[in-house]
């Protein structure tokens, strides 16, 4: 698709940012598609190892599309995605230790 061919900072951190959210919607209908999503998410706030198992997967996918934007020599858009991988396991660390 013409959309990916982009080199942009911007459009790195937008698909950085989207990619990890559809994943955990995937998660939990793969997982978890017995219960409410508001089920998901208290299970989420009362497991927390759980947050580990979803936060591994979904932040591979961004480690997959980054290396594809870096072998492809579209280094904006690799920043990016890597800027929003690290936010996302950041927050992932931060939500499991103090909340």
């Amino acid at each position: 698709m013409v959309i990916f061919k982009r080199d942009n900072l911007r459009f790195g951190l937008l698909i950085g940012f989207i990619l990890p959210l559809i994943s955990v919607f995937g998660y939990y209908w793969w997982k978890f598609s017995l219960y409410t999503f508001s089920d998901f998410i208290y299970a989420l706030k009362t497991n927390k190892p759980l947050i580990t198992a979803i936060t591994i997967p979904c932040l591979l996918l961004n480690i997959v599309l980054f290396t594809i934007y870096i072998n492809t020599k579209r280094d904006q858009t690799a920043k990016g995605i890597f800027v929003s991988t690290l936010l996302y396991a950041i927050a992932s660390l931060l939500f499991k230790y103090f909340s």
